[in-house]
């Protein structure tokens, strides 16, 4: 009989953790940077939204007002961006869920491949030299792949309209340089350490041997 009880009560427990569960609503935080926030809203005054984030347990978080575009639920959205040039938003709300959206396409698939991989030869060759001038040559390159056009692979658009829009341009180019100095930097430090670790197991021992 206890057996009995103790099964019947752990059911309820889980129905009714199940059920709290079900009715717990998530709001979406869309951020102007493309970023997206599923998480419970807790308060909205202050100038900034405090929220609870499933992924982060318990512990109370907060967003400024000015980082967020809208915030979503089941029934509606409220929008938090606004044109304001003494902000610094000049693009208009239509205008910036387009930038948006390109900022979202060129997170998921825009990769870079072509200045990381660049910039680990550039750095190769410059560390093999053992000059202490070797870092210049790639940490030059990594400010210059900012400036080529960005193509956009159409694989990469979620919707091949929103090339019609500059702004989704805009987003997507912004992201995709960002992709860029990042990479190149990142291969360009690969780079560097493996030409300097060739230079001093390598090249340098063979130098010494030479000249004896």
């Amino acid at each position: 009989m206890k057996n009995l009880f103790a099964a019947l009560a752990l059911v309820f427990t889980l129905l009714v953790s199940n059920n709290m569960v079900a009715q717990t609503t998530f709001d979406t935080l869309l951020l102007v940077n493309g970023d997206i926030i599923i998480a419970s809203i807790t308060d909205t005054t202050k100038g900034e939204v405090s929220y609870k984030n499933p992924k982060a347990g318990r512990k109370d978080l907060s967003i400024e007002n000015e980082r967020i575009f809208s915030i979503k639920n089941s029934k509606s959205e409220t929008v938090y961006y606004k044109l304001d040039s003494v902000e610094g938003n000049d693009l208009t709300v239509d205008e910036m869920r387009y930038y948006i959206k390109g900022e979202q396409d060129a997170q998921k698939g825009f990769k870079a491949r072509g200045s990381f991989w660049c910039n680990v030869l550039i750095g190769a060759a410059s560390g093999a030299t053992g000059h202490f001038l070797c870092p210049i040559p790639p940490f030059a390159f990594t400010a210059l792949t900012g400036l080529p056009q960005v193509k956009i692979d159409h694989a990469t658009v979620s919707n091949l309209e929103y090339l019609k829009h500059d702004t989704y341009v805009m987003g997507y180019e912004r992201i995709a340089r960002g992709k860029r100095r990042t990479k190149s930097l990142l291969g360009g430090g690969i780079g560097l350490v493996a030409g300097l670790a060739t230079f001093w197991a390598v090249l340098q021992p063979n130098h010494n041997t030479l000249i004896k």
